[in-house]
Formats: structure tokens, C-alpha cells, sequence
């Protein structure tokens, strides 16, 4: 006893703790002598676990106790001082199980340690063990491992539960894993034991909520399928699913000729195989055993089956291996012999004995010969009131556990025997040799005739018969559950999917949809499915179904089951009265009998008793207990010595005990119990201390809850239910109440559902004592989901009021309670009167007093934080919730009964039509305290203002209820303003409508308060606000609201949705016509303004218009985009609906004849002045001025044919002087009169320069008439060529001319009218306010956008002085914004690149454009500027300086440089072309290259033919010097010398890099910015620098170039670098590169480019 003392449980520690107190005693005691055992330690104790004489005590940190006899370590440990499990130290437990000799712990990370008796395996295969060990002295860890999936995982387990022979264990995917022996393992197999845990496959689909093992059997709280996928499997699967436990007599022959081959209709007893090692409780036994250190087996059992198709008793014997050793696999011996009984091979178990000649002698020797083995053992084991022993002869068990090393009546738990109980074998036997023979006869009699194919028939009449029969545990019926899965796919611990019922919000509380399973064995009935029958699998108990159980219990042999509720089901064994009633079957689950007023929340069953926690008349919990009592003294006395043990293993009926559950009177000092626990003959219970009301009140809002949700069972048990099955009940309230009453059905249980839900959640939450944190309260997060609820009741319990319902229900409901006024009177209010007529919406309006009972609570909780803690501050501010929604649904109460009494005072047919549900009247002017102004004399008003709209009546007698006209005025789109008194002494109030404004005249101030405070509340109350704090006439004047026009008007009959203000529309909405027409967009004082989106029908054509744009004083204004029905699409400018500004225009499609495109200005929608009309038909583009839809005006026309016109147009056609130059330079300048039709004065210039003068007529395509003198060309024929290109351009419309629309429109989106007017400031707010818009009504933009949408929202330093210091900042803002559309700078850019691509590409393609086209370009950069300018008024003109700063360091270094490194040039072509250049440059740059096709072909020519020459020779050929010839060359880092046959070796770099000229153009994006003439010209200036470095090498000293070394050199360079297309380079370049560098050095070198060039073109070929 030394090491129990040194190991027991901590030192009690100077403060006891105040929580998990535990208290433990003897349950088989007189109830008014029990003195409960209190166990003191340093630490609270979280869980209490009980065994058959042993106990668990987890503490908080972890650290878990045992006590009792543990008969695995030889010790016994008092309660007192539980011995400390120090092996468990550092694994964290969360949990304990304690089985019948065995026990098991949970770690937080879902480990599983087991120890103690493991003869069944129920401690599964150990790490530090191996099958041969029955014992585990020491906790160890059993490995839980899915090996179906591949590869195998870890399984985390969150519950364990322990029986006799077996333990199961629940994982976090809620799937059941059995280990041990039996078939309470529910397991598909015939091998046992089962050393490792392997997952009940029958529930792999389900979601388990709870499991309990019971002695031999087991439970499962398993979570209800929907109903959908329960009802849709074949009969056959729901007989496997327990839904049916009978056959019919032809399905069982079926099955029995099915499956005889591998099944046992009857089943069979099995004895074990014994293992090498014995229990520390059979010690004594191996005095007795074989010389090999074997266990002698006495005998081998068979039972008889009557099987034979004639009904005859025809008896079949099964030969089941009895003896030999297991080795370390598990594998049996060898068969040997025993007592000269043969022993089967294991294979026999199920092979039937052909010879049934085994007489009744024989068996009956056998029995008493088992009987014998162990009645030694027995003697002294058990007293005779014992209910627990484990074999009997009567024993009505329907499977026997494998329980080496003794056969069917061997007891598998027992103490070490001495050896006088050894020496009597048969003396203190308790069954005499007749007494087994007529055992055995009436078995057999009972077993006469009788077919049976299920294990799960009921088809046994003979009680003694069913005690008899035995089942093979793990045997399948119909295979593998495997193969008929409920689900598709099966959930596995892999992280597959669960199969589990959806819930509804608040997922975290627990579900009332809720079933319980059953398996093991049923000799006593404990599995609840109406007989004594095994189940091998999990099944489900059908009469539980719907009862919402939430917790379930197993004693020994007899199962409990708490419902939400608070009511007990037990079923099972009744031998001492533990189930709590004496109703008969107890093979089905029966109610318990509580005394009235008793609500169970919690319990456990122990091996003859049952122990339950309940609430009585106050807070504190009592305790109930129903089951053995201790016997008289005398009685005592006459039984053997206690410490003997009986051999039954079913329960004998004890003497003295208690069937009604009867209060435990010391349960009042025993504090606030919390949790109840019960094994073997013991009790115990886990207590708190009320520590500043804490427990309290916790356990009074508990409390609560559960005698809420009983009283709403009731409630819908006893009239709502009756009620809603009435047939009569729609022909008694009509369809519309009928509507409503089910309306108020469907809330009340929605929230009878979550009170039963919250207050199982209250339940666990005591037990629960680890955390206790009541931030977890569902109440505190479900707030909003508990608020809904409540006001979703009480809103339909008020609607159904209203209209008279709970009236009209009356007769029904006295129908209904009948005799049950009783009943109906307890669950009325204390001070309701249950005399007259039933009051059920006062019964109904009950629910309301639990949201004051929540505060209460809540209250209470409180007081026990300081103010400063979280729990504080939640608990406050949820009670500041439910109490305020408590007075909120009080008041809608009143104003319920208020509204329902004022419908009965005016009732009639005229105010039916006002009567509404939803509706409440608030206030009305019957005793006319309000009037219109300037009503009649005689005329009569009624105002009745209701909670959604106002009514005024006309010619109206309230008395009544008659009127002749009313109006009604929804509130959500009412306005109401005070009117200030005058000297008229009016008390007016002003109400706006959106069609009407009228006033109402009070007949006093206080009745004008009245109804001002009143519509306000209303209106506020209405649109989501609260009233009480609403300011009057202030009341939402912006407001959001829908309103169907009825006036005249352009809103006639349209439904408007958005937003008000003051009585008119204003900002965004959508209004709907019944014609069809829709807009959505922007309003603004009762018309669309901004930006707006319609949509209007063609009833002629059947097709819609659709407009998106701008919008101005409810006309089409600004920019927007049109798209008619007919098929044509503007994109443009608006003004007052009409096309004004800038537009295009596209005319049907390209496969259409009339398919076109128009660009350009439009004044009250026509085009009129610059514009380019691209005419796809005919082939041709027209470039010029307009006027009201017509051609008028200077133009150009050029043609797919390559015809160029220039000239004027007067009414749509050509008129007057015009120049046609055709393709092949025929040129003819003179008078036109028509299209293409030529009449008077011209001259006609040949492409030879032959000219032809006089007078023409006739149509340019057909032919023309000439009365003139040709004349012959004197002058070559360039010159000719010069002059005819001299006279283009004559008749063009000015560059600066074409798109002031553009700009126009620009300068609108700035702010300003005109390019002279407007303020600044206001233009960048106007670029801030639109870019602000854009982001908040684009959500889909991306992060660089969103970026660069934000960097421009905010407004640069645009008034300072621009210096070299900030203007980077300028031009780099000048980059974004002209890359974003939405800037309006952005918006021109990309503007002018539309305008300029649709003038110049395609048929614009055309060589004599290209002057019109550069001319543009410039003209584009000069009015871009001149906005710039606006924008930053500190940039110079164009071409002027900008100075460093003042104060800049810069200017010093500088000093010594050149003058120009102290400022800086700003031109319009450096600051903007690199912006518009790479947008416009490939129709530019093609402009350029069809100019240059001839010259560039003379060009190539001569660049090929050179650049067949090697090197040397060609530096000879070009005279360059030899001095620059290089010698060697560099190729990958080797030098190589340059011989006579080299070619491309010399001046490698500058080649490559004067290649970039043309490769930028082609290769880089256009965001790099390198299609300018800067960028070209920074190309030929580095190409200088590489000619330079590797010329630099060669010479000695310092080397100034001439032209006449640089010339050649560098044409050496140009010709090597083989650039197509370098004399549209050269143009582009001088046409418009910056002014400022022409002159510097940048140009001289370019002037040496372009020499290069004209040198090449101009070689000789010669």
C-alpha cells in the first residue's frame, strides 16, 4: 500500500475548487441513509467515468484518476485518494471511458489510450502489447487507422465509450470504429477478438451524434436523413436500414434458401480459444490447468435447430473450436483433445454435424461439466443480488462474447480464487442435474416446428425458447454492408464528404432530427425493437423516430433515452426497477413516469439502476433514482456471503427496489449538479458552488429554456396540431385566414425548433465544464437569427388576429379540447380565466415573455464581469437586444388588439377593402379633429392613418364605416412638414405626395402634435428607421421607394423604383412604362439628369431603341451612345435629344447596300460642318465640310480605284473648280458640275507631261468630249511631275479646321463652353468628380486600374510656376491620363485616333493624302496644347523655356556646362507626340511608304546589288580610308582577323544599332513610346557613338571627323544595315521632328543620314 499512497491523487490544497465537485456512492442503499462520498482535490474535476467497480476522474489541465479495485495492477484505490494515471501526464485528456474491467482516455488531438482487462481484445492491439496480453497495466496508445483510403490516415477521435468486451470510439467525421469482441461491435465479421479498430461500416454514411455501450450491447444517437433520400431505397435496403424488423413467411424461406450456406438461421454458442496468458483474476485457475500450460475446456456446445421443410424437429449440430492457444498472430493451435473431447479445426465453426445422435445425457454431462469448471469460481465471487453476473443457464442473451479461456458459462470477470473454492466442483453448483434436463427439453420443445431465417424475426412464442437461443456475433445476413451502402459515396475519416441532414441557420446548435441505433445482444431486450433477439449490425429503433432524442444512456442490460422534451424512454432489463415503470413490453422503449412538473436534462444508467438530473419548482437541480434498494438486514442474512458472485450473466430480480424515479433528498447540499454519472452498483455526480450568482443564473436561463420548449410541445401537441388536421378548418376561416393560420403554424414551429435546439445547447453547456465561456452562448451568436424569429412569430401571430382568425377558430378549438380543458387551463397564463371562451391569442402571445426572460438572464450574467471584460460588454449589449425587441413586439401586440378592435367598431363592406393583414391603424379623425383646407362647409373627411399608408375619405360617416371615394396615400413616398402658425390661427400640417400636395388643418395644437408626431413615427417607422427619435417634418426626406404613377403627365401609369426626395425623384432609380419603355439611371428634381440607360419600342418595326448616356432636364444631353431600331448606331454628342457635336454614325452592315459610316459635326441633328462619310457601297470617302445633310463645301474624295478629288460641292454634289489626279498621275483641273461629271474650262496633264486645254464635258468613267489644244511636253518630266503635286491641297479643308468638334467637346467635359471661357479650379473638380463616379459604379475594375483611376482622382499642383523640377510630375500625369478613357484628356486621345483612322485607312489609303495627313497631326498637337496650357497655365508657349528652379542645386553643376543644360525646350511635339504618335503611326507610316514606293524600290534594288560585295571591297568601292578598315573582329569573345572574303564583319555595332530604326517600329508596344522622330533621331545619334568607339581603337591621339571620312563611313553602316522602307523614315523624321534640334548636332547627323540615303538611290548601276 506504500506505492498507493506515494502515486494517489494530489495533496488537498488549501482552497478547495469551486466548480467539478465530486461526490460518489453506493446505489443499492436506502435513499434516506445514502451519505454520498465527496472526493477532494487540488483541481476541478471535468468528467467522471464509472466501471463495474472501478471509477475515472479527468481534472482540469489534463490530468486523469483512478480509483476502485484495479484489478489489472492487483491495487485497491479508495475513492478518497483516487491514484494518479501518471503515464497520462503531458497528453492533454479531454475525455474518459470506463467499461466493465477496462478503461480508455481521450487526448485533445484524438488519441486513444487504453489499459486494464484486454482478455476480449476491448483494449485493442496496444503498442506496447501484442495479442497475447489480457491485460494492460499501464495506459497505452491504440492507433485508430482508415486503411481504406490510399495511403492510409490517422483517424482523430472526438468520443470513446467502453463496454464489458468491447469499446467504440466516435471520429471527427462522425463515423462509429469498434474494437474487442462480440456482436455489439456491429462489425462484418466472424473472427474475433477484434485487436484493432475497424469502422462499423453499417453508419459509414450516417452522421453519429453520440454513442453508449451498454454491457453486451450498444447505442448510437445518429442525425435523421432528409426525408427525400430515406424513402428512396428498395425494400430490401430499408429492411437493412432498420426500417423493417419482420419478414414475411416467404421472404424468410427465400432468404433461408439463399443464404444456408453461409448462415445459421438459429445461430450458435461459441466458446474461445484461450491466449497463453491469463487475467491477474484467473491466477488461481492455472493450479487446475494442463501440464502445457494450456486452459482445459470442458466441453463443446451445439445447439439443435429445427430446420427441415416438413416442420419436424430435425436437429443440426455446429462444432465450434473450443481449445488451443493463440499464437502472437492470432492464429489458434493445432486441434488437439481435451478431456477426450475432440477438438474442431476453426474452418468447422460454421460446418454442420451430420450425426445427431448426441444424446440428452451427454449434453446434459456437458453442461454440468461447464457448470462444474466454474461453480468454485463462483462460490464467493457474487452475492445473490448481484444483477450482473455474466452466465446463466436462463440466460436469455442472443450472442456470447469470445471470452478466452472459458466456454459459454464461464464468467469472464473474476477475482483470484483461493484454493479451498477449488476443491468443491459440484457441490455449490447452482443448477442440479434434473434441473439442466428439463432446461434442455424445453428449449427443444419450444424450438418444435418453427422456421426462422432472420436473426431479427419475431416469430418465437416461447419465452423460455427465446432466453435459449444463441447467435454467432459478427455474422452477415446479406453481405457486406459494403455493397449496399445508404449513400453514393461513403464518408471515410480521409477527409471525404459526410452524408448528413442539411439544417437550417444556426448550424452550431444541435439537431432534434434525430434517430437511435441499436445492435448487440437483446436477451433482455435492451436493443428496444420488440423482442430478445441479437442484431450483428446497427439498427434503427423505429418507435424512437420523431421523438427528438438528444441523448442516450446504457446500463448493463437496459438503455435510456432523453428527449428535448425532458422526457425519459427506458427500455430493457426491469429486474430492480430500473427503467422507471412497470409497463409491459420493456422490449420496446416505454416513457418514464416523473411526478408533474419535473423536466429531466440529464442521466445515466448503472447496472441495476438508473440516475436523473432534473428540474424541479426552483433553480437548483434535483436528483432522481429508480432502481435496486438495499434489502433488510434479516434478508441479508440468509443469502451467502456478499463477496460471493453469482454466474448469471442476465440479471436476477432483486428483492427491494424502487420502480417510480423518486427524489434523493441529500441532492439540495449537494450545490448545482451539473453532471450525473452511473456504473456498476455506483452513482456519482459533478457539482458547482454559486459563485456571485454565476451558476445561477446559468443554470436558471437553462431552466428556463426547457420549461419554454415543453410548453410550446404542448401547445402544438394539444390545438395546433388538431386544429390544422381539421377537415372543417378552411370552410371556418376561409382561404385567405387559412393562408394566415398557416403562416402561423410554420413560425411557431420554426421557433419551437430553435427554443428545443437552444436548450439542448443549454444542457451540453453545463455539462461542458472546460471552458464555461459564455461568449459562446447561442444566444449571444445567434442574436440576429433569435431576433428574426421572434419577429417573424409575432408578425404572424398579429396578421392572423387582425383579420378576425383566432374568432373564427373558437368552435374548433372547443372541439378539439374536448375533455383536455385541463390541460389547456396549465398551460394558460396564471391570470388568464379559463372559464368563458378559449383566448388563443393570448395563449399565443406566451413566447413573447422568454424575450424578457433572455434579459433577465442575461442580467444576471452580467454582474459576474467587470465592465472592462469582452463578456461584459456582449452580455450587455445582447440584453439591450432582447429587451428592447421584448417592448418592440409588445407594442405590435397592442397595436394588434388595437387595430382588431378598430376593424370590428367599423366593420362594412366599404372598410373590408382597406383590411389587411400587414396592416395597423395607428390613429384616425372620426370625432373630426382633422380636416382638409378649404373643405366645404357641408362636406365631410375622414382621415385614417394606418402603419403604410394614409386613407382620406370623402362624404365619409365613421359611425357607419361609409364613404363615397377615398384616396390612399402610401407612406413610403409621404412628406409631412409643420406649417408655421399665422395670423389665420391655422394648426395646418403640409403633406407632399409625388402627384399631389394638400394641407390638413388640426381643430387644436395638441391634436396637431398629435398627428405631426404620429405620420412622422409612421413614415419612419415605414422606411426601416426609429420613430421615436425622428424629428418632425424632418423625416427622411431622401428616401428610397416605389410609386406607381397615375396622373397625367410623361410618368403616366410608370413604376418608379429609387430614390426621392422631398415628393420628386431625385438621384438613381428606374422608372417602367406598361408600353414597354424602361430608364434606369439618374434623376434630379423629377426628370432623368446624368447618366441613364432606356430602352423605348419600334411598334413599327417590333424592335427596341436603346439608348446609354447622358441625360439633361429629362432630354437625351451629352454624350451617349443610340442604337436604332432600323440597325443604325450613333455614338456621340446630344442636345435636347438631338445629335449635336461631335457623332458617328453607322448605317446597316457591310452586307447591306446602304452600309456606311459618318464622322463628324452635327447641329440639331444634322451633319453640318467637317465630316468624313466612308461610303462601303460604292467604294468611296468623302473628307470635307457639310451643311443640313449635305456635301457643301471645299472636300477631298478619293476612291477604292485610287481617284483623288479636291474641290468644292454645292447641294450633295461636286460644283465649281475641283483637281482629279488618278493613279497613274493623270491630272485634270477644271469646272465641275456633277458627281464625276466634268463641264466648261479645264486642262487635262498626262503622266508624260503632255497637257490638253479647252473645254470638256461629260462623265469622267464614260468618256469625254474635248474642243481644246493638246499640247506636247518641252520639259522633263520631273518638272512636270513637280507641278502637277504643286496644285494638291488648293481645295482642302484646312488642318486646324477639321475636328474643332472634338475639341468642342473637350472643353464641354472640362466645364467650359468655349476655348476662352470657364474657371480652372472648376475643370479639375469636374475631372475629379467624374473619376470618383467611375470607380464607384465600376466594381469590375482591375487593381492597376482601380491604381491609376485613384492617382488621378487627386488634383496636381497646377498653379505653380513649371520648373525642370516638376515637370516630369506633368508629364508623367499627362501619361496616365490620356491612357484612361474616363479622363477627358484620355477621351480626346482616343477620339482623335478613331477620327484619324477612319480618315486614312482603308480606302483613305491613298498616296495623295499624306500631306493632309502630317498637316493634321500638327494640328492635332496645337489644340491639344492650347488645353494642356489650361490645365498647367505655368507651361511656356509653344517652344519656349523652362528654367530650373530658383534654389536648385543643379544650376551649380551645371555652371560649367552649356547654357542649355541650365533649361529646358518645351515644344508641343516633345511634350504630346510621344502621347498621339504610337496611335497614329501605322496609317501614317503607310501614307509615307506608298509616297516613297518608287524611289524605295530604286532604293532596295541598289542596297541588294552593294551588299553582294565583300567588305574590303566594298570599303574600297565607297572610299573609305584604310586607316578605318578594321583588322580583327570579336565573334564570342575570340578575335578573328578580317581577310579579303569577309563579309558584314566590319562595324558589326553601329549596324545593329542604326538596325533599331525600323525594328522599333515593329517590335516594341505601343506604351514604350518609340515611334517618335526623338526617339528615331536618339537611334542614329548612339549609332555615331558605336561607329566612333570602334573606329577610336585604330587611330593615335585625338581624332576630330570631316565629312569626307564620315560620309562614306557611315554609308558603309546604312548599306550593311539593309533598312526596308528608310526613306519613309527619313520624311517622317523631317516632317516632324522637334524645330529645336534641326540645327544642333542630332541634325547634322540626320542630314547624313538622309544623304546616305539620296547616295544609295542615286548609284549608278554601272
Amino acid at each position: 500500500m506504500e506505492n498507493i499512497e506515494e502515486s494517489s491523487a494530489d495533496e488537498q490544497a488549501p482552497t478547495l475548487p469551486e466548480r467539478g465537485l465530486f461526490h460518489v456512492w453506493h446505489s443499492a442503499g436506502l435513499s434516506e441513509h445514502l451519505c454520498p462520498e465527496r472526493v477532494l482535490l487540488s483541481r476541478p474535476v471535468l468528467q467522471a467515468a464509472l466501471g463495474e467497480n472501478h471509477g475515472l476522474l479527468l481534472t482540469q489541465g489534463g490530468q486523469v484518476y483512478s480509483f476502485g479495485e484495479l484489478l489489472w495492477r492487483d491495487l485497491r484505490i479508495p475513492a478518497s485518494a483516487p491514484l494518479l494515471e501518471v503515464s497520462l501526464l503531458g497528453k492533454m485528456v479531454i475525455r474518459v471511458a470506463a467499461g466493465g474491467f477496462h478503461c480508455g482516455a481521450l487526448s485533445e488531438q484524438g488519441n486513444i489510450f487504453m489499459w486494464g482487462e484486454n482478455t476480449a481484445g476491448q483494449c485493442g492491439l496496444t503498442e506496447k502489447g501484442t495479442v497475447t496480453n489480457i491485460t494492460v497495466s499501464e495506459p497505452c496508445l491504440v492507433s485508430v487507422v482508415d486503411s481504406e483510403v490510399v495511403p492510409p490516415v490517422a483517424v482523430r477521435v472526438v468520443d470513446l465509450a467502453c463496454g464489458r468486451e468491447h469499446s467504440l470510439a466516435l471520429s471527427s467525421r462522425n463515423e462509429i470504429w469498434a474494437w474487442g469482441s462480440g456482436c455489439q461491435l456491429g462489425l462484418v465479421t466472424n473472427t474475433f477478438p477484434v485487436w484493432r479498430p475497424q469502422k462499423v461500416e453499417h453508419l459509414a454514411c450516417r452522421n453519429v451524434i453520440q454513442i453508449a455501450c451498454g454491457a453486451y450491447h450498444s447505442l448510437a444517437l445518429v442525425r435523421s436523413l432528409p426525408v427525400q433520400n430515406y424513402n428512396n431505397h428498395s425494400p430490401l435496403e430499408k429492411k437493412e436500414q432498420g426500417q423493417s424488423a419482420y419478414y414475411s413467411v416467404t421472404e424468410r424461406e427465400e432468404l433461408t434458401t439463399a443464404d444456408d450456406a453461409q448462415y445459421c438461421p438459429l445461430g450458435v454458442e461459441l466458446t474461445e480459444v484461450t491466449t497463453g496468458e491469463t487475467s491477474p483474476r484467473r491466477r488461481c485457475l492455472r493450479r487446475s490447468l494442463q501440464p502445457g500450460g494450456r486452459s482445459a475446456v470442458s466441453s463443446l456446445r451445439a445447439i439443435s435447430c429445427p430446420y427441415t421443410e416438413d416442420g419436424n424437429s430435425n436437429t443440426k449440430q455446429m462444432n465450434i473450436p473450443v481449445g488451443g492457444n493463440r499464437e502472437p498472430d492470432g492464429r489458434a493451435d493445432p486441434p488437439t483433445q481435451i478431456d477426450g473431447i475432440p477438438k474442431s479445426h476453426p474452418l468447422s465453426v460454421w460446418r454442420t454435424n451430420k450425426n445427431p445422435s448426441l444424446a440428452d445425457e451427454r449434453e446434459l454431462h456437458n453442461l454440468l461439466r461447464k457448470l462444474s469448471v466454474h461453480s468454485t469460481e463462483t462460490q464467493q465471487s457474487h452475492g445473490p443480488g448481484d444483477s450482473d453476473s455474466l452466465s446463466s443457464h436462463t440466460s436469455d442473451d442472443s450472442c456470447i462474447s469470445l471470452t478466452p479461456p472459458t466456454d459459454l458459462f464461464t464468467s469472464s470477470y473474476k477475482d483470484e480464487l483461493s484454493n479451498k473454492s477449488q476443491a468443491s466442483n459440484f457441490s455449490s453448483s447452482p443448477l442440479g442435474l434434473e434441473e439442466g434436463r428439463l432446461c434442455l427439453e424445453t428449449e427443444r420443445k419450444a424450438l418444435q416446428g418453427q422456421k426462422s431465417s432472420s436473426l431479427t424475426n419475431l416469430n418465437q412464442k416461447g419465452k423460455t425458447a427465446a432466453n435459449r437461443r444463441r447467435s454467432l456475433p459478427g455474422t452477415p445476413t446479406h453481405g457486406s454492408p459494403r455493397r449496399r451502402q445508404l449513400c453514393v459515396c461513403r464518408p471515410s475519416s480521409a477527409g471525404q464528404t459526410q452524408a448528413a441532414a442539411p439544417e437550417e441557420a444556426g448550424d452550431s446548435l444541435p439537431s432534434l432530427e434525430t434517430e437511435v441505433w441499436s445492435w448487440g445482444r437483446g436477451s433482455e431486450g435492451q436493443l428496444g425493437h420488440g423482442d430478445q433477439l441479437a442484431r450483428l449490425q446497427p439498427l434503427c429503433i423505429k418507435s424512437l423516430m420523431g421523438e427528438e432524442v438528444i441523448k442516450v444512456a446504457a446500463g448493463s442490460h437496459h438503455s435510456l433515452a432523453l428527449t428535448a422534451q425532458c422526457q425519459v424512454f427506458s427500455w430493457g432489463s426491469n429486474m430492480c426497477g430500473q427503467l422507471g415503470h412497470v409497463n409491459s413490453p420493456v422490449t420496446v422503449p416505454q416513457q418514464v413516469k416523473l411526478s408533474e412538473g419535473l423536466r429531466v436534462w440529464d442521466m445515466s444508467a448503472g447496472q441495476s439502476h438508473s440516475l436523473l438530473l432534473a428540474d424541479g419548482d426552483c433553480v437548483q437541480p434535483i436528483l432522481l433514482y429508480c432502481g435496486q434498494q438495499q434489502e433488510p438486514m434479516s434478508a441479508q442474512s440468509e443469502r451467502p456471503h456478499q463477496s460471493e458472485r453469482s454466474c448469471q450473466r442476465s440479471p436476477n430480480r432483486a428483492e427491494n427496489y424502487r420502480v417510480k424515479p423518486t427524489v434523493l433528498p441529500f441532492c439540495i447540499e449537494m450545490g448545482y449538479i451539473s453532471t450525473v454519472c452511473s456504473g456498476g452498483q455506483s452513482c456519482a455526480l459533478l457539482a458547482d458552488c454559486n459563485v456571485m450568482g454565476f451558476i445561477s443564473a446559468i443554470h436558471e436561463l437553462a431552466s428556463s429554456e426547457r420549461r419554454f420548449y415543453c410548453w410550446l410541445s404542448s401547445v402544438k401537441k394539444l390545438l395546433l396540431t388538431p386544429i390544422r388536421d381539421r377537415e372543417s378548418l378552411c370552410p371556418s376561416l376561409g382561404e385567405p385566414c387559412m393562408n394566415l393560420f398557416s403562416a402561423l403554424c410554420e413560425s411557431f414551429v420554426r421557433l419551437s425548433v430553435l427554443i428545443g435546439r437552444h436548450s439542448t445547447s443549454l444542457s451540453l453547456f453545463l455539462h461542458d465544464a472546460q471552458g464555461r465561456d459564455v461568449t459562446s452562448f447561442p444566444l449571444l451568436t445567434h442574436t440576429d437569427y433569435f431576433l428574426d424569429v421572434y419577429k417573424e412569430y409575432c408578425s404572424a401571430v398579429g396578421n392572423f388576429q387582425v383579420m378576425g382568425g383566432f374568432h373564427s377558430l373558437q368552435k374548433l378549438i372547443r372541439e378539439c379540447l374536448g375533455s383536455q380543458q385541463t390541460m389547456f387551463a396549465q398551460l394558460c397564463p396564471a391570470d388568464q380565466s379559463v372559464s368563458g371562451d378559449v383566448d388563443l391569442g393570448s395563449l399565443l402571445y406566451r413566447p413573447l415573455q422568454q424575450l424578457h426572460q433572455y434579459s433577465r438572464d442575461l442580467l444576471k450574467l452580467e454582474v459576474c464581469y467587470d465592465v472592462s471584460t469582452i463578456e461584459y460588454q456582449s452580455l450587455h449589449q445582447c440584453c439591450s437586444q432582447y429587451e428592447s425587441l421584448s417592448l418592440s413586439l409588445l407594442k405590435k401586440k397592442n397595436e394588434a388588439e388595437t387595430t382588431l378592435s378598430f376593424w370590428k367598431t367599423h366593420s362594412g363592406r366599404n372598410t373590408e377593402v382597406l383590411r389587411l393583414p400587414q396592416r395597423r391603424v395607428v390613429c384616425e379623425s372620426s370625432n373630426r379633429s382633422l380636416t382638409l383646407q378649404n373643405a366645404g362647409r357641408f362636406s365631410n373627411h375622414w382621415f385614417i392613418l394606418f402603419n403604410d399608408t394614409l386613407v382620406h375619405t370623402q362624404g365619409a360617416i365613421p359611425t357607419q364605416s361609409l364613404f363615397s371615394t377615398h384616396h390612399v396615400y402610401p407612406l413610403t413616398c409621404l412628406w409631412v412638414k409643420p406649417v408655421t402658425e399665422d395670423s389665420s390661427g391655422l394648426y395646418a400640417i403640409k403633406v407632399t405626395c409625388p402627384e399631389e400636395n394638400f394641407t390638413l388643418v388640426a381643430s387644436t395644437p395638441q391634436e396637431k402634435n398629435k398627428w405631426l408626431r404620429s405620420l412622422n413615427q409612421a413614415v419612419d417607422q415605414v422606411l426601416g428607421g426609429a420613430g421615436p427619435g425622428s424629428s418632425p417634418g424632418m423625416t427622411a426626406m431622401s428616401r428610397t421607394a416605389s410609386y406607381m404613377f397615375t396622373g397625367e403627365g410623361r410618368f403616366k401609369d410608370a413604376q418608379y423604383t429609387g430614390c426621392w426626395l422631398a415628393g420628386r425623384v431625385h438621384g438613381r432609380g428606374t422608372m417602367k412604362w406598361p408600353d414597354g419603355r424602361r430608364y434606369c439611371g439618374n434623376f434630379k428634381n423629377g426628370l432623368e439628369d446624368g447618366y441613364g440607360e432606356c430602352i423605348i419600342p419600334n411598334k413599327a418595326l417590333d424592335k427596341l431603341d436603346t439608348y446609354k448616356g447622358h441625360w439633361r432636364d429629362g432630354k437625351i444631353h451629352g454624350f451617349g451612345k443610340y442604337k436604332y431600331s432600323n440597325g443604325e448606331v450613333y455614338e456621340g454628342c446630344f442636345c435636347d435629344g438631338q445629335r449635336h457635336g461631335y457623332g458617328m454614325l453607322s448605317s446597316g452592315k457591310l452586307a447591306k447596300t446602304s452600309s456606311s459610316v459618318f464622322i463628324g459635326h452635327w447641329i440639331q441633328d444634322k451633319k453640318t460642318g467637317y465630316g468624313v462619310h466612308d461610303d462601303f457601297t460604292r467604294g468611296e470617302k468623302y473628307m470635307g465640310m457639310w451643311l443640313d445633310d449635305h456635301r457643301h463645301g471645299n472636300a477631298v474624295v478619293v476612291t477604292q480605284c485610287g481617284v483623288y478629288y479636291e474641290g468644292t460641292f454645292k447641294e450633295n454634289k461636286m460644283s465649281g473648280q475641283g483637281l482629279l489626279v488618278t493613279d497613274d498621275d493623270t491630272a485634270f483641273h477644271g469646272e465641275f458640275s456633277d458627281d464625276w461629271t466634268v463641264n466648261g474650262k479645264a486642262i487635262l496633264s498626262l503622266a508624260n507631261g503632255d497637257c490638253l486645254d479647252g473645254l470638256f464635258s461629260g462623265e469622267w468613267s464614260t468618256g469625254l468630249k474635248v474642243v481644246g489644244t493638246y499640247t506636247k511636253s518641252v520639259f522633263d518630266e520631273p518638272e512636270n511631275k513637280e507641278r502637277n503635286t504643286l496644285l494638291l491641297g488648293q481645295y482642302v479643308v484646312p488642318a486646324d479646321q477639321r475636328w474643332s468638334c472634338v475639341f468642342d467637346e473637350c472643353w464641354s467635359r472640362l466645364g467650359r463652353d468655349a476655348a476662352r471661357g470657364g474657371e480652372r479650379t472648376a475643370a479639375w473638380e469636374n475631372i475629379a468628380v467624374t473619376i470618383t463616379a467611375t470607380r464607384r459604379h465600376s466594381p469590375d475594375l482591375s487593381r492597376s486600374q482601380s491604381k491609376v483611376l485613384e492617382s488621378l482622382e487627386f488634383i496636381p499642383q497646377h498653379e505653380e510656376p513649371v520648373t525642370t523640377a516638376n515637370y516630369d510630375s506633368i508629364r508623367r500625369y499627362l501619361i496616365k491620363a490620356c491612357e484612361t478613357p474616363i479622363h477627358p484628356l484620355g477621351w480626346l486621345v482616343e477620339t482623335l485616333v478613331t477620327v484619324y483612322r477612319m480618315t486614312y485607312v482603308g480606302v483613305g489609303s491613298n498616296r495623295r493624302l499624306l500631306r493632309q495627313a502630317v498637316q493634321e497631326v500638327q494640328a492635332y498637337l496645337t489644340h491639344f496644347y492650347s488645353i494642356v496650357r489650361f490645365l498647367f497655365p505655368g507651361l511656356p508657349v509653344d517652344g519656349g523655356i523652362i528654367p530650373d528652379p530658383p534654389d536648385s542645386p543643379s544650376k551649380n553643376r551645371h555652371n560649367s556646362s552649356t547654357a542649355e543644360q541650365g533649361a529646358l525646350v518645351v515644344s508641343c511635339s516633345s511634350l504630346l507626340l510621344p502621347l498621339l504618335l504610337p496611335r497614329l503611326y501605322p496609317p501614317l507610316f503607310t501614307l509615307y511608304s506608298l509616297q516613297e514606293e518608287q524611289k524605295e524600290a530604286q532604293y532596295w534594288e541598289h542596297i541588294l546589288r552593294l551588299n553582294k560585295q565583300p567588305d574590303q571591297s566594298l570599303l574600297t568601292f565607297l572610299g573609305v580610308q584604310k586607316k578605318f578598315w578594321p583588322v580583327w573582329v570579336s565573334i564570342l569573345g575570340e578575335k578573328k582577323q578580317i581577310v579579303s572574303n569577309s563579309k558584314d564583319a566590319c562595324f558589326v555595332s553601329a549596324v545593329e544599332t542604326l538596325q533599331q530604326i525600323s525594328l522599333s517600329d515593329t517590335a516594341c508596344s505601343l506604351a514604350s513610346n518609340t515611334f517618335t522622330p526623338s526617339d528615331k533621331l536618339l537611334v542614329i545619334q548612339k549609332t555615331f557613338e558605336e561607329l566612333n568607339q570602334e573606329v577610336k581603337p585604330m587611330l593615335e591621339g585625338d581624332f576630330l571627323w570631316c565629312m569626307d571620312d564620315l560620309l562614306p563611313l557611315f554609308l558603309y553602316v546604312v548599306l550593311r544595315a539593309r533598312i526596308r522602307n528608310l526613306g519613309a523614315e527619313v520624311s517622317l523624321i523631317e516632317d516632324l521632328m522637334d524645330p529645336n534640334v534641326q540645327l544642333g548636332e542630332i541634325g547634322l547627323m540626320f542630314t547624313t543620314l538622309k544623304a546616305c540615303y539620296i547616295q544609295i538611290q542615286g548609284e549608278t548601276t554601272t
